[in-house]
């Protein structure tokens, strides 16, 4: 093996939840409290247990989170089997009808690990569906591994699985069949597997590289310092890792190629730095939808004008995503991304009511969600309710083939 695939094997396996996307084993988190009752439009409602955010979390306003209930789909959570009670009471606080676990991994033995998420899942009362995550193992076998894999996921189909998630690992951490080069996010050998998902109606959730700012040198001038200084492996700078565009053109070959597969470009199209490449990509390939997971402090950074032109525009083509990490220890919850600390009961309430607040008002210059993520604050988009109606709920319904109970 190379010296630049060994240092990429090695960042891949130790940014496995880099930029706000989970490793594939699923085990993350939830909430410190056992919660408030359920939320109108999102809002704890009620005033929050004991438990409830110090002073400190910057409560939302009245005006903040509007009483009106939404119908919510979050297509990009990772659930942990042990994590589906917290998952649900998540989901009941803070107004969100269904959730897609990203997190399911592949089907048969030794481990089973599909099916045990799956008969985790149906212990929600129908409320999680669950993604398969290829076995990249059997590239090992060399020629045929891509019609192994296939064959995976018709299994995975009939088991219960509803699409395919692919993770950043492909193009910076998997080895190919030569075992000294890296597997690339295009390469032919994995075409079967992409045009069987198209075959049976599975979306594909991709993930293709991390925010720009993980390929710049780690010190107090990179943007996401704050994250790199606490992860330091989180870090793309320096030789022998495929550049942020290396991956993002072959993202694009991938999706052009594959044009009766529906793709999902994870953490807004992969490229939320620049929503016009993003819409030029919504253009160009109609087999393309994107979701919003982990990146609400990075899109709204973008002014509020553009960015409303840029949902009314794609309304029929945006996903609403959070990357919420949910398992049975609260060390291991997750919020789009996590710093050094075990996160707080106030970590939750700021990540949920700033989200609804981005999409909901046209308030300025509030905290993000995530504000690890950067030190910047954000502006409110104030979608109308047609267009909050499509993001939250009716795209995914559309795309999955799937509705939570009682929606």
């Amino acid at each position: 093996m190379t010296g630049s695939v060994a240092r990429a094997l090695v960042l891949a396996a130790a940014t496995a939840a880099v930029g706000g996307c989970r490793r594939a084993t699923p085990i993350a988190v939830a909430s410190a409290s056992d919660g408030a009752s359920a939320a109108n439009g999102g809002s704890p409602g009620a005033t929050p247990t004991q438990t409830a955010a110090p002073a400190t979390a910057a409560p939302p306003t009245a005006a903040a989170l509007p009483s009106k209930r939404y119908h919510r789909i979050d297509v990009h959570t990772h659930i942990g089997p042990d994590g589906i009670p917290r998952a649900v009471r998540l989901m009941n606080e803070w107004g969100i009808d269904g959730v897609v676990n990203l997190s399911g991994m592949y089907p048969g033995p030794p481990r089973n690990m599909l099916e045990t998420q799956l008969a985790a899942a149906a212990t929600s009362g129908g409320r999680i569906a669950v993604f398969m995550t290829p076995n990249f193992k059997l590239v090992r076998m060399g020629k045929g591994y891509g019609e192994a894999m296939a064959a995976e996921l018709t299994a995975a189909k009939r088991l219960g699985a509803r699409g395919l998630k692919i993770t950043k690992g492909l193009g910076l951490g998997i080895p190919g069949p030569d075992g000294q080069h890296l597997l690339t996010v295009d390469d032919p050998g994995l075409d079967p597997l992409f045009e069987r998902a198209g075959a049976l109606g599975m979306p594909v959730a991709i993930h293709i590289g991390d925010p720009k700012a993980f390929w710049k040198p780690v010190s107090p001038e990179n943007e996401r310092w704050d994250e790199l200084r606490v992860h330091p492996e989180w870090s793309f700078a320096g030789p022998g890792i495929p550049s942020w565009q290396q991956l993002y053109d072959a993202f694009e070959r991938l999706g052009a190629r594959h044009k009766k597969t529906t793709f999902i470009g994870v953490h807004f199209g992969n490229d939320p730095e620049d929503p016009d490449n993003v819409a030029r990509m919504l253009d160009k390939y109609p087999n393309l939808f994107i979701d919003t997971a982990a990146r609400v402090p990075e899109i709204g950074r973008h002014p509020q004008e553009k960015m409303r032109r840029f949902y009314a525009k794609y309304q029929s083509r945006v996903l609403f995503g959070t990357d919420t990490g949910i398992g049975a220890d609260d060390a291991d919850m997750m919020y789009g991304s996590n710093g050094a600390g075990v996160p707080t009961r106030a970590d939750e309430i700021r990540f949920f009511t700033s989200t609804w607040r981005y999409f909901q008002t046209p308030d300025r210059q509030f905290e993000s969600p995530t504000p690890i993520q950067g030190r910047w604050k954000i502006d409110g988009v104030g979608l109308p309710e047609s267009v909050l109606r499509k993001i939250y709920f009716e795209n995914a319904a559309r795309v999955l083939r799937w509705r939570p109970p009682g929606t």
